[in-house]
């Protein structure tokens, strides 16, 4: 979390959480921020930068023995109460070059995966008296671009998933939903935003805020999705994008 973040109070005190995608960008900045609002989290990632910064971490692949995840959170802490699914990748293609390697590739990381955790989870949540989802989808949950085809279905799929699992899980408290972020100036974006001035310009000009998202602006939502303010909020898409969405 950055230092100009504000730290609201110790709303996660005494939560357990699993976070996704922890090296960087969103999954870094949401772990650090729970850590900071008194939650205990195992962070993971398949790259063990960035995870020396975190007491508890494990250096994972998600599409590999998500059992094990969760058993290593339950070890480790005794319970889990949050989950929030964020590692994905963002590879693409038009439909007629798509190869089969390829969507295959993104289907695993973005749907997969989350599925499979998510499943593996599902009988700690609901032992938990404030049990908490969170998938991290995108704008491309509900909207398209060209050459995206593979990330597009599988961030409607996360959509599709987590509706699902709002209306499966609610008789037992537990809520459900997932994060639409816009133009996030993340690990995986960087480098495209910095070699094509003019993507970059097109979306600061399309934001009602006239500027890229971060991943604090992303952590600030999740952390919110997970508090106690949230308890009647589920099957949702949170929209987290400056407003860029909002505008043709």
């Amino acid at each position: 979390m950055s230092e100009s973040s504000p730290i609201l109070d110790q709303r996660h005190s005494g939560r357990c959480a699993l976070v996704t995608g922890a090296a960087d960008g969103i999954g870094q900045a949401t772990a650090r921020r729970l850590l900071a609002e008194g939650a205990r989290v195992l962070a993971v990632d398949r790259n063990p930068d960035g995870l020396s910064q975190f007491s508890d971490s494990l250096v994972a692949d998600v599409t590999q023995s998500p059992t094990e995840l969760v058993a290593q959170v339950i070890e480790r802490f005794g319970s889990l109460d949050y989950l929030i699914n964020n590692a994905g990748v963002a590879s693409g293609a038009p439909v007629e070059s798509l190869t089969d390697e390829l969507w295959a590739q993104v289907m695993g990381v973005n749907v997969d995966a989350v599925f499979r955790l998510t499943r593996a989870a599902i009988p700690y949540l609901k032992q938990s008296s404030r049990g908490r989802i969170v998938n991290i989808g995108s704008v491309r949950s509900q909207f398209a671009d060209v050459g995206a085809a593979a990330y597009t279905a599988s961030k409607h799929a996360v959509a599709g998933l987590t509706k699902t699992l709002a209306v499966e899980l609610g008789e037992f408290g537990v809520t459900a939903n997932y994060i639409q972020p816009g133009a996030i100036m993340t690990g995986i974006t960087r480098q495209v935003f910095e070699q094509r001035a003019e993507f970059k310009d097109y979306w600061v000009k399309k934001s009602a805020l006239k500027r890229l998202g971060t991943p604090d602006d992303v952590a600030g939502a999740i952390g919110f999705l997970l508090s106690e303010d949230a308890s009647f909020i589920s099957g949702h898409g949170l929209t987290v994008d400056g407003g860029a969405m909002a505008s043709l």
